[in-house]
């Protein structure tokens, strides 16, 4: 595995434990203001961010005392060499510590400890795209496997079988995944992926390239939806049959949702849960996971146009390719990280790829 940084970050510098303390007290004052538990909701929220303030705050703070801990361990051991390889695993210890500190730093985006909801279309590429979609899916489900996260499939819609081997494939699939930062380590993977082979499904055994797009958004929770998201005059909610694989397990009964958001046409769509209130929940947190996201694209995008800095399509741009003949490599067009391993890769090993992007090497 190669990677080329194009910058650095002072990761100690990064994390203002100042600023963190003197929210945490701003909201510690707010807890004991009459009417405070007024609005459950807003409370559980501010409490909810407390805690996770007063846990970065202590971790940190233990962090930097273990630091200083080492640095007088270490002048006063110095040349006494029975202390050695005391000194080794506690100085590699606290480099793991430092690696997982680092990481805080880059998920400290305001939806990043959120769940993240995924989704995989198939491009260009026919067959082969669709195919490709499965292909995705499963390297990202071995992914939250390995994460230690839940997956669980929201909607897809299928192709019939065909092929040499008569698989089945996935125009298009959605996928929620709850885990911690789960959104914030994922959503990078967001754009075009691209991927060359020779064709399954081609008599021939003739090369082929297709893409599929990948969009992650963050899973807002129904409590935190309001007007300033969702407006009720804004969506239209219908309902459908939900479907399994070659028209499989059809439903007899309008379960399944499609939110529309009618000011941007943002589409959510949940089917796979039994009872229709269920789906139209997970649908609306959805969509609003969809509208927030663009919200953010419009206003980087208008940053970026004041700033005079080229603008990328949104998630038209090609972002990672995997070729896999007439040789193996996969390559990441933003970090320029590439590895040969492209098995490893589709089983989920992809640590590398979503770690140089989160760490800004672009």
């Amino acid at each position: 595995m190669k990677i080329c940084p194009k910058s650095s970050t002072n990761w100690s510098n990064g994390f203002d434990l100042d600023s963190k303390r003197k929210e945490l007290g701003s909201l510690q004052t707010d807890f004991q203001k009459p009417g405070f538990w007024d609005n459950p909701g807003e409370a559980s929220k501010k409490q909810k961010i407390a805690s996770q303030l007063k846990e970065e705050i202590d971790s940190f703070s233990d962090f930097k005392k273990e630091l200083a801990e080492l640095k007088d361990f270490a002048a006063i051991y110095e040349a006494d060499s029975e202390f050695e390889e005391q000194l080794k695993r506690k100085v590699e210890t606290l480099k793991a510590k430092a690696e997982e500190k680092e990481l805080a730093i880059f998920l400290s985006g305001e939806y990043d400890k959120k769940d993240a909801i995924i989704s995989i279309q198939s491009g260009a590429g026919g067959r082969d795209a669709e195919d490709w979609v499965c292909l995705l899916l499963k390297m990202y489900q071995r992914y939250a496997e390995k994460m230690g996260w839940e997956h669980k499939i929201i909607s897809q819609s299928f192709t019939e079988g065909g092929g040499p081997e008569g698989r089945i494939g996935i125009k298009e699939v959605e996928m929620g995944i709850k885990g911690k930062f789960a959104f914030g380590y994922l959503k990078k993977e967001s754009g075009a992926h691209r991927l060359v082979r020779l064709s399954p499904f081609s008599s021939k055994q003739l090369r082929h390239t297709s893409f599929a797009k990948v969009e992650v958004i963050p899973k807002i929770e129904e409590s935190e939806i309001n007007e300033s998201i969702l407006r009720a005059d804004d969506l239209k909610i219908e309902t459908f049959r939900a479907s399994g694989a070659g028209g499989q397990n059809v439903n007899r009964r309008e379960t399944a949702i499609r939110a529309t958001h009618l000011p941007t046409g943002l589409v959510a769509i949940c089917q796979n849960e039994r009872y229709q209130a269920v789906n139209k929940k997970i649908a609306l947190e959805i969509l609003a996971g969809k509208v927030l996201k663009n919200k953010e694209k419009e206003k980087q995008a208008d940053l970026a146009k004041i700033r005079g800095e080229r603008i990328e399509a949104d998630f038209g741009h090609q972002v990672r390719s995997y070729v896999l003949h007439p040789y193996n490599l996969v390559k990441d067009h933003r970090s320029l990280v590439e590895t040969t391993n492209t098995q490893a890769v589709l089983n989920g090993e992809i640590d590398e790829f979503i770690i140089a992007e989160m760490k800004g090497f672009v």
